[in-house]
């Protein structure tokens, strides 16, 4: 089975066949609608040949649906049909929880996004928990706030460093994982990583991509352990 992943960005869309080693990408943008994006992501892989779809979208997606609009780009995403689009099955994951399972080797593993906001995830045992911690409260605002861009801008990158060792500190004692990912745009620009972590790839999102399909005996979303009519997009 050949498999294509596409990781939407809020500037690029990248996209990974099967047995190919480099990627291709594409710009996305605040004018990018899904319709659009099928149309630029069948012209990059119109060379290659692929069965199934995975799409890492940057928004909220539950049970395989997408439920809130992206902050980055066109709207009209909520309840567009894919699988007709790309006339093939697709499985859609929050792009932070398709990292973390590319990510993944093993025990619990919490990956944090550091970007834009807060990408946040759980795998457990091949599992994949898509999270929203960076909405916690923290100091009169939310985690987000403090460890996401706004944070980044408005703290320095000293005082915002310090946040993000502080949040990741809290979210270790409370879910108490084996593995601790930090992966985001932003992940680099630590000058050291907090205890316990180590530095995630964007890579790694291809690799996730290609896991969705790999059965829920290894590797799953927790949304492919739903019933089959709301795997399918039916009505609930």
């Amino acid at each position: 089975m050949k498999i294509l992943v596409v990781d939407i960005g809020g500037t690029n869309v990248k996209i990974l066949t099967s047995g190919k080693a480099e990627p291709r990408k594409s710009p996305s943008g605040p004018k990018m609608t899904p319709q659009q994006m099928v149309s630029e992501v069948k012209e990059l892989a119109g060379d290659w040949r692929y069965d199934v779809v995975s799409i890492g979208y940057p928004g909220l997606v539950h049970r395989g649906r997408i439920v809130a609009e992206p902050h980055n780009l066109a709207p009209q995403w909520v309840g567009f049909d894919f699988e007709a689009a790309f006339d093939c099955p697709v499985r859609l994951l929050n792009d932070a929880a398709m990292q973390a399972l590319g990510s993944y080797r093993g025990g619990t593993l919490l990956f944090l996004g550091l970007g834009t906001g807060l990408g946040s995830a759980l795998v457990a045992e091949g599992i994949v928990v898509p999270m929203e911690l960076g909405h916690l409260s923290y100091k009169r605002r939310t985690y987000e706030d403090h460890v996401g861009n706004r944070g980044l801008k408005r703290l320095g990158k000293r005082k915002w460093a310090e946040h993000v060792a502080y949040a990741v500190e809290r979210l270790i004692e409370v879910l108490y994982p084996d593995d601790v990912v930090l992966g985001g745009g932003n992940a680099k620009k630590l000058r050291k990583l907090p205890s316990g972590c180590r530095l995630g790839d964007n890579a790694n999102a291809f690799l996730g991509g290609f896991r969705l399909w790999e059965g829920t005996d290894r590797y799953a979303p927790l949304e492919a352990l739903a019933p089959e009519a709301e795997m399918k997009g039916a009505p609930s």
